[in-house]
C-alpha cells in the first residue's frame, strides 16, 4: 500500500478505489546509488593498476642485474595466496583510494598487504604500526617499526573526500536523469470503472488483482492481449518525457572524466581514442605512472639498499611497462643510437625491455654507419670517411 493509500484511508475513503503503479514502490533515493561512484573509481584505478602490475622490479648492482629472492617475491609470488599481478593491483587500489598502503613481512618472509592498521607517529623516532589486520580479519599480534615495513603514501590529501564531494554533485544529476528515464519507459494507463455498479470491498479487491495481472503482463511479455471486464475501459496515457539513455550515459562519462583528471589519467586512455595516441600515452606515463613508480623506487631503495651500497651504484630499479611501439619509434631510436648518446642496452631499458649480455650492446657508436666512438677519435677525419 502506497503513502497515498494511507492518506485516503485516513480520510475515510476506499483505499482500493484507485491503483497507482509507479516509482513510489522503490524506497532507495536514486541520488544515493553507490555503484556510480564505485564504477567510476574502479574504471580509473584499475587502469593504473593494470599498467603498474606489468612493471618489473629488480636490483641493479652497477650494470649487473641481480635476480634473487627479492626479484622472485616482487615479480612472481609475494605470498602463497597472491600472484604478483594481483598483489600490485591491490597495492595500487589501496594506495590511491586510501592514500596509503602498508606491506608487512611475515615470519616466513612473505609480503602481506595490510587491510587495516593504526599508525603512531613520532617526531624523532621510527613511527609504529600496530593493530595490523591482514587477509580480511586476521589481526597480527606484534607491532612494526617503519624500518620493518614497506609503507607507501600517495599524497598529502586523500582522494576519497575529493571523490565523495564530486559524487555529491554528479550523483544528484545522475539520479534525477535516471529517474526521468524510468518515467519515460513507465507503463501509464487509466481504468474507467464508472460503469461498475458494485463498489463492495470484494469486487474492488478482484479489480485490483485484475489490474496487477495486466501490469505484470505488460512488464514481462513483449506482446500482451487482455480481456476487458464488463463496465471497465482502459486508456493508455501518452508519455511525453524527453530524457534519453544517451543523456544518462553522458552524465556517467562526465563523472568518470572528472575522476580521471583527479588521478592524472588522460580521458583518451579510458575512451579508446585513436587520435594522438602517442601523445596520450606520453601524458599518461609522465603525469600518472611515473610519479607512482618513483614513489615505489624511493621506498624500496630506502628499505632494501643501504646508503653506502646506493652511493656505490647498487639500487632498486623498475622496468617500466612497455608503452612504446618500437616500430613507430624505430627512426628515433636509430638516431639516439647513431648519435652516440645511448648504448643498445640503454635503449632496451628505455622501451621497457631487459638488458642483454653482449659487450657490443654496452658500446657507444656514432655516425649512421655505427662506427665505434673511440675508433673515430683515433682515426681522425680521413679514416672516418673510409668507413
Amino acid at each position: 500500500m502506497s503513502w497515498l493509500d494511507y492518506f485516503r484511508e485516513a480520510k475515510g475513503e476506499n483505499p482500493d478505489a484507485i491503483f497507482i503503479y509507479d516509482m513510489d514502490d522503490f524506497p532507495m533515493h536514486l541520488a544515493n546509488r553507490a555503484y556510480l561512484k564505485k564504477f567510476a573509481i574502479d574504471v580509473c584505478i584499475n587502469t593504473i593498476a593494470r599498467t603498474i602490475s606489468q612493471a618489473e622490479f629488480y636490483i641493479k648492482d652497477n650494470k649487473e642485474v641481480l635476480k634473487d629472492d627479492f626479484y622472485y617475491k616482487l615479480n612472481v609470488r609475494p605470498n602463497p595466496n597472491q600472484a604478483a599481478t594481483l598483489f600490485w593491483q591491490t597495492v595500487i587500489y589501496k594506495l590511491i583510494y586510501d592514500n596509503e598502503c602498508l606491506i608487512i613481512k611475515s615470519d616466513t618472509d612473505d609480503l602481506l598487504i595490510a587491510d587495516d592498521f593504526t599508525r603512531v607517529e613520532y617526531e624523532y623516532l621510527d613511527d609504529t604500526f600496530k593493530d595490523v589486520v591482514v587477509r580480511g580479519d586476521y589481526k597480527v599480534t606484534r607491532n612494526f617499526k617503519t624500518s620493518e615495513v614497506i609503507y607507501f603514501e600517495y599524497s598529502n590529501e586523500k582522494i576519497r573526500p575529493i571523490l565523495d564531494s564530486l559524487f555529491a554533485d554528479y550523483g544528484d544529476l545522475f539520479g534525477w536523469m535516471l529517474k526521468a528515464q524510468f518515467r519515460k519507459a513507465q507503463i501509464r494507463g487509466a481504468f474507467d470503472m464508472s460503469q461498475v455498479n458494485d463498489k463492495s470491498e470484494g469486487t474492488m479487491g478482484k479489480m485490483q488483482n485484475y489490474v496487477k495481472k495486466l501490469v505484470k503482463g505488460f512488464e514481462e511479455k513483449t506482446s500482451a492481449v487482455f480481456p476487458l471486464q464488463k463496465g471497465v475501459a482502459y486508456n493508455e496515457i501518452e508519455n511525453k518525457a524527453n530524457s534519453s539513455v544517451d543523456e544518462v550515459g553522458k552524465a556517467l562519462e562526465g563523472y568518470i572524466e572528472q575522476v580521471a583528471k583527479a588521478l592524472g589519467i588522460p580521458i583518451g586512455m579510458l575512451n579508446g581514442s585513436v587520435t594522438d595516441v602517442e601523445k596520450i600515452k606520453a601524458l599518461y606515463s609522465s603525469g600518472c605512472i611515473s610519479p607512482i613508480l618513483k614513489l615505489f623506487k624511493d621506498e624500496l631503495n630506502h628499505k632494501f639498499i643501504g646508503k653506502s651500497d646506493y652511493l656505490q651504484g647498487k639500487r632498486v630499479e623498475i622496468m617500466r611497462p612497455n608503452m612504446v611501439d618500437v616500430f613507430d619509434e624505430a627512426n628515433n631510436l636509430d638516431k639516439l643510437r647513431a648519435s652516440g648518446l645511448f648504448t643498445g642496452n640503454d635503449l632496451l631499458e628505455l622501451i621497457g625491455r631487459e638488458r642483454v649480455d653482449d659487450p657490443m650492446m654496452d658500446m657507444y657508436f656514432i655516425t649512421k654507419n655505427y662506427q665505434e666512438l673511440i675508433d673515430m677519435m683515433k682515426g681522425g677525419e680521413g679514416e672516418s670517411e673510409k668507413i
